[in-house]
């Protein structure tokens, strides 16, 4: 990233005045209420108060839990372990569960690969938020009892991952002010969805039949109503809200729920809830 897009991102972080102009200037149009409406935020008083560094916050959640199922899977420590930083602002948790994944060599370099790089998305964001970044929350790895057995669980749990990952960084997009900022979370998704079209291919060459997360969720061809690229009918990526997001990684689509599945204690941040 440039040091233009590095300073715009920080001084965003730092400066408060900065965050409420960006604020301002989206609800003079009226639109960040109307978007944040449309994407599954509790109300328009609560999507009036957000800010890009809470969007960013959102995202680092994720790549927190992204980070440590690779690096689990790959070498069996931590995030924490491997020197990637995880206080922050919001409950510091652990993360439990998982073990290395025994793999063939092919899946084993790719594992390695996506691990490296959602370590460097988590440096990225924190180092971008500054002292405005959430803390690690807790991880539990073994929520949904799969993705560590063998490495057909493992290539159906890091699907599911990443395409979450790109459809929640889709979603988010329309939130975002700085135009800096966005090009920078774009940047990370387009990552994302390089992981996940050779995680999705990897699962259609060994004919691993995969569950569908949702009614979003295109599976990968190996499965019912599956097909090569996570797109819809349009040929577009599809895009899900914050809502529908927490829904899939708290395993609960309980409306107003705020934990559950990989969270056990929740998000840190502003946006927690189903």
């Amino acid at each position: 990233m440039s040091m233009d897009k590095t300073t715009a991102i920080k001084d965003l972080v730092a400066n408060p005045l900065s965050r409420r102009t960006f604020a301002k200037r989206a609800m003079a149009t009226g639109m960040m209420a109307a978007v944040a409406s449309s994407v599954g935020f509790p109300g328009v008083a609560d999507a009036q108060s957000l800010t890009d560094v809470d969007i960013l916050n959102f995202a680092l959640n994720l790549e927190y839990l992204e980070a440590e199922f690779y690096t689990v899977a790959t070498t069996g420590r931590r995030i924490e372990d491997v020197g990637i930083g995880v206080s922050g602002v919001g409950t510091l948790g652990g993360t439990v569960g998982g073990s290395v994944v025994s793999m063939d060599n092919r899946a084993m370099q790719v594992a390695r690969d996506i691990a490296n790089e959602e370590q460097m998305h988590v440096r990225f964001l924190r180092t971008a938020l500054g002292s405005a970044a959430i803390a690690k929350p807790a991880i539990n790895l073994a929520a949904l009892g799969i993705g560590f057995g063998n490495v057909n669980e493992f290539l159906t749990l890091a699907r599911a991952f990443e395409d979450v990952g790109v459809t929640a960084y889709n979603g988010a997009a329309p939130l975002i002010s700085s135009r800096a900022i966005l090009a920078s979370a774009a940047g990370i998704a387009l990552t994302e969805a390089q992981h996940a079209g050779v995680l999705r291919y990897l699962v259609y060459d060994r004919g691993i039949a995969v569950p569908q997360l949702d009614n979003v969720d295109v599976p990968p061809l190996a499965s019912p109503n599956g097909r090569l690229f996570n797109v819809n009918n349009e040929g577009l990526s599809p895009a899900r809200t914050p809502s529908q997001v927490l829904s899939i990684v708290y395993a609960n689509r309980t409306a107003s729920a705020r934990s559950g599945g990989f969270f056990p204690g929740g998000f840190n941040g502003t946006i927690t809830q189903v």
